[in-house]
């Protein structure tokens, strides 16, 4: 299993979309960087241009990762709501009523893919990022 500690450094992002609800694809372009501000805390930056539905618009969000005194690692969002577990290889979810989100983290120290599927009432989507290392 990765640790967000392994995955330190720029990454080349490419992310699609699968918007079933809609019928319409979309993809981003960008970089994520993933930064240590501390022992227990990793900073994800995510930057790039997305195309959607006939149009380009900028995107970025920041989360952190930060380990529990149990050495469990947890995905947040930037307000410090906890978005995921970061477990590696297996399904993870995320409460977001009335939806459900499932998703996988999996790769290696070169190549990693996050994917998330989104399914309710409101939403039907996959989204699939494949993340490669900015050469040096």
């Amino acid at each position: 299993m990765l640790l967000p500690t392994d995955l330190l450094g720029e990454w080349v992002l490419r992310r699609t979309l699968d918007d079933r609800r809609a019928g319409v694809r979309g993809v981003v372009a960008g970089t994520t960087t993933l930064t240590a501000v501390a022992a227990d805390e990793v900073r994800w930056d995510e930057a790039g241009v997305m195309a959607f539905d006939g149009r380009t618009t900028p995107v970025s969000r920041t989360l952190t990762v930060r380990r529990a005194d149990d050495h469990a690692w947890t995905v947040h969002f930037a307000d410090g709501r906890v978005f995921h577990d970061w477990v590696w290889g297996t399904s993870v979810t995320h409460a977001c009523a009335p939806d459900d989100y499932t998703g996988a983290l999996d790769g290696d120290e070169q190549r990693w893919t996050v994917r998330w599927e989104a399914r309710g009432p409101a939403k039907d989507y996959r989204l699939d990022s494949v993340l490669t290392r900015s050469p040096a």
